[in-house]
C-alpha cells in the first residue's frame, strides 16, 4: 500500500523538493513510508530517525518526515540542532499545514509543503557553504 500510493512521478517530486531545499541548506531531508505504525507515531519515527542514522549529521540538523499510511499517521522529527532553533510550535504548524493537503488526498502536495517548510526554516538557521556542504544522507524516499 506504502509504495503504491506514490507513483514514480510523485516519488520524483518528493525527491526533487528534498534536493531543491537542500541547495539552501546545510541541512538534511529524508522521507520514510511505511503501511503500519503500532506504536506511538513520535516513537516510531524515533527509531527510524536512528535507522536512517540521521543522528550522525555533522551539524545535527536532519528532518524526518515518517508517515504511515493505513493508519493514517505521521510524524515530523527534527535532529537537536535543528530543534533547538526553530519556534516551539514550527513542527506542529508544518504537521497542520500538510494534514489540510492530506485531508483531501493530496499526499504528494502535504509532504512538499512540509518539505519546503523544513527546507526555508534550515536554509535561515544552517544556510548552504558550496565549500564545506555535501549531501550526508540519500535523497531517496525510503520504505518500510
Amino acid at each position: 500500500m506504502a509504495e503504491k500510493l506514490f507513483s514514480q512521478e510523485d516519488r520524483q517530486m518528493i525527491i526533487g523538493a528534498i534536493q531543491a531545499a537542500e541547495m539552501q541548506t546545510s541541512g538534511e531531508i529524508q522521507v520514510h513510508i511505511e503501511n503500519h505504525c503500532k506504536d506511538d507515531v513520535l516513537d516510531r519515527a524515533a527509531e527510524v530517525f536512528e535507522t536512517l542514522k540521521m543522528y550522525q549529521t555533522q551539524e545535527r540538523n536532519g528532518v524526518l518526515f515518517y508517515l504511515a499510511v493505513v493508519d493514517h499517521k505521521f510524524a515530523i522529527l527534527g535532529d537537536a540542532g535543528i530543534n533547538s532553533r526553530v519556534e516551539p510550535d514550527f513542527w506542529e504548524k508544518s504537521k497542520d499545514l500538510m494534514a489540510q493537503h492530506f485531508r483531501q488526498g493530496q499526499f504528494t502536495q502535504g509532504l512538499i509543503a512540509g518539505i519546503e517548510q523544513a527546507g526555508l526554516q534550515l536554509s535561515k538557521h544552517f544556510p548552504y557553504n558550496p565549500d564545506t556542504d555535501k549531501n550526508e544522507l540519500s535523497d531517496d524516499i525510503s520504505f518500510g
